[in-house]
């Protein structure tokens, strides 16, 4: 078992997984470096939730290796593996799932607070992050009062309230309506390079922001995009430093 490239922070090779006896991952590699943004594409059914499962340590690999810098994360029970996501990575979802008891404000901490944050700091950047995605005016109010599209943005602004190493993005915009994916887009990856967070997201459906590699205001988007069709990844396009190209994000 080597490890992998000292410049890539989220590395895997050969992974394998099948669900009842369905392959759904057949041989996949992937690396990733620091402060990368990577787009996922591909139909429904490609593999695509899957290969984030096993990069984040949600699940196992039946076969391969996933690397997270030189941690073997394949190899991880699953107390290393909970405590790898808390600390260091950060996931949206499709759908928000937010504590019912919790406000807007307190769902967006939660992340600071389980690490021992001091409650008022830990308030302080979740109602930063809220103002960025448009929610902050909703900071004290509980999530069943807020329409999905608001919950949702909730949703992202948790996922990155403590900057995580990598951030996994499970087609994060898909309950937004399609004037809103651009903006939310933007936000994400903006504050993503600011931050030095490294991306991997997944989509069906590139909106009107993914589409290429620069939006309307002429911002990157994404350095780089990879297309799963049938559990394996097709020819992905190189890392920046091999010659950047043009993204292509049909799948």
């Amino acid at each position: 078992m080597a490890a992998p490239p000292d410049n890539d922070v989220l590395w895997a090779r050969g992974l394998h997984h099948s669900y009842d006896g369905s392959p759904a991952l057949r041989g996949v590699t992937l690396a990733l470096r620091e402060g990368e943004i990577v787009t996922l594409t591909g139909t429904r059914g490609s593999g695509k939730t899957t290969l984030l499962d096993l990069l984040s340590g949600r699940r196992l690999p039946q076969h391969g290796e996933v690397w997270f810098n030189s941690v073997p994360v394949h190899t991880l029970g699953r107390p290393a593996r909970e405590r790898l996501r808390r600390e260091r990575f950060g996931w949206i979802g499709g759908t928000p799932h937010l504590v019912p008891e919790l406000t807007v404000w307190e769902n967006t901490a939660l992340p600071l607070l389980l690490a021992g944050a001091r409650p008022r700091a830990a308030r302080g950047s979740a109602r930063e992050w809220l103002d960025r995605l448009d929610a902050g005016d909703c900071a004290d109010l509980r999530p069943e009062k807020l329409p999905r599209h608001l919950r949702q943005r909730v949703a992202i602004a948790r996922a990155l309230v403590h900057t995580p190493t990598v951030l996994f993005a499970d087609e994060p915009t898909a309950p937004l309506h399609q004037a809103d994916r651009a903006h939310v887009l933007r936000t994400l990856t903006a504050a993503a390079r600011s931050h030095g967070i490294t991306v991997l997201l997944a989509t069906h459906d590139p909106g009107p922001g993914l589409t290429g590699p620069r939006d309307p205001a002429g911002t990157t988007l994404a350095d780089r995009s990879v297309t799963l069709v049938d559990g394996r990844s097709g020819e992905p396009a190189p890392h920046p430093e091999e010659g950047r190209t043009e993204c292509s994000l049909s799948g």
